[in-house]
């Protein structure tokens, strides 16, 4: 079984945006700007980068 990843990117400040989306960034593990993870492509994962879609950049999908 292959465990599907998906690098994400901060492109967008969470600075004057609701708080929740704030706290999803971190949750991301996001808190700079152009800081990348690479995250388990998960249905919640996926949920929490549609949320924050204008703040975050999809750069690799494995």
């Amino acid at each position: 079984m292959t465990n599907k990843t998906v690098t994400v990117e901060q492109i967008g400040s969470p600075i004057r945006r609701p708080s929740v989306q704030r706290q999803t960034l971190i949750g991301l593990g996001l808190n700079k700007m152009h800081k990348r993870r690479t995250l388990e492509d998960t249905p919640a994962v996926r949920g929490m980068i549609r949320s924050v879609q204008h703040l975050v950049r999809v750069v690799d999908e494995k």
